[in-house]
């Protein structure tokens, strides 16, 4: 890539809650598919139709060779992310099938009661960090429900994740190399406990995946992926979500004498606050896209937390309107690789949401919020003062 080619802006800036909101609005602007030279050198996307071009074109923006920024180094291809379709196909289908509305709806009731479990020693303490005693433990817990796993197992997956994030910003390839073997270790371990004890491939994901045309590698390697992903993005969002209740009163009050207003305000809260920003695809060709000249072989991340708030998209795209209609955000991405745990997500805020608003009378902020670096999109720490119900 271009050693000579100028930065547009740099991802590595510190953050605030809504300074890269700010940076992202400057971007749509002036350069809306700017070029970095952080992290080895990549193009973003900004706006909402880039966005989708992007992420529904394939056979142009491959998803096979640099799918996140910064490259992780890898010994082989984990599905269904570093697969493009039609191949991609047979691996999506298990997780479809376990990952649909109807099939998640039968986890409702725990969700609930494990958020409200979580909550409960926040609201007697009168407050503390949502992010870190609510958000990263309850996310976890709902996957480890999920995947019918103890609850410790599904906390040390997310330690070896952190770990993992933090290894690739500082590109450290021994700590990589290591976190993502211990990830491994402990896929491989979830699917030989399958094989003795077979479930039902209609509910369990490692069940539907074993009876898909998938090598037994291959299904490790599906797993891998997917315990990641699966506790870090919803960790990120209910941050985010806490943050936006706490600053904003008018909305709680709304939300608790109009539950019904909930699945609205979920809508906007993840357009608002889309956690990815690194899933990247690589172009297999020469191509222009908002004006730039993207060579082949060069990576280009879908800024989905910008693209959200494209204002040619969504009027008044920085406030949460509760009547907004149509709302088609890109939270969950779009094309072949949209996220197949949407429903499962949506579930999650749900019962996480409800437990906050129910439980106390009053949210606030009790200090600053801390935000992830560049590879998670939302607050590691988020004080609030809580007056319980």
């Amino acid at each position: 890539m271009p050693a000579e080619r100028p930065s547009d802006w740099d991802p590595r800036a510190p953050e605030t809650f809504d300074s890269s909101h700010e940076v992202y609005a400057d971007l749509r602007r002036r350069c809306p598919v700017p070029w970095s030279n952080a992290y080895g050198g990549f193009w973003a996307a900004t706006r909402y139709e880039d966005v989708v071009r992007v992420a529904r074109d394939s056979e142009t923006f491959s998803t096979a060779v640099q799918n996140v920024v910064p490259h992780v180094p890898r010994a082989q291809r984990r599905p269904p992310l570093h697969f493009d379709p039609p191949e991609h196909a047979v691996y999506r289908a298990p997780l479809d099938r376990v990952m649909s509305r109807a099939a998640v709806r039968r986890l409702e009731p725990a969700f609930a009661a494990a958020a409200r479990e979580l909550l409960q020693p926040m609201l007697e303490r009168g407050g503390g960090d949502y992010s870190a005693e609510f958000a990263l433990p309850f996310a976890a817990q709902c996957f480890a429900l999920f995947l019918g796993l103890p609850v410790e197992q599904v906390l040390e997956i997310r330690r070896i994740g952190v770990e993992y994030s933090f290894a690739i910003q500082e590109m450290d390839k021994p700590r990589i190399a290591a976190a993502s073997d211990e990830l491994y270790a402990i896929a491989r371990t979830l699917v030989a406990d399958r094989r003795r004890d077979p479930r039902d491939p209609d509910t369990d994901m490692i069940a539907s995946l074993l009876e898909a045309p998938i090598s037994d590698e291959m299904v490790v390697g599906t797993v891998r992926q997917t315990i990641v992903a699966g506790i870090g993005a919803p960790h990120a969002v209910l941050g985010s979500a806490a943050v936006h209740l706490a600053r904003d009163p008018d909305l709680q009050r709304t939300l608790r004498t109009r539950p019904d207003r909930l699945p609205a305000a979920i809508e906007e809260l993840l357009r608002l606050y889309a956690p990815y920003r690194v899933f990247a695809r690589t172009a297999t060709r020469d191509v222009e896209l908002g004006g730039r000249l993207i060579r082949a072989g060069e990576p280009i991340t879908m800024l989905f937390p910008s693209a959200n708030r494209d204002e040619s998209v969504f009027s008044d795209p920085h406030r949460l309107d509760l009547d907004r209609r149509p709302n088609r955000h890109l939270a969950f991405g779009r094309g072949a690789h949209r996220c197949p745990g949407a429903a499962m997500a949506r579930l999650e805020m749900a019962a996480a949401l409800r437990a906050l608003l129910d439980g106390t009378t009053h949210l606030a902020l009790d200090g600053p919020v801390k935000m992830f670096n560049w590879l998670e999109f939302g607050p590691r720490s988020v004080p609030l003062r809580l007056t319980a119900a």
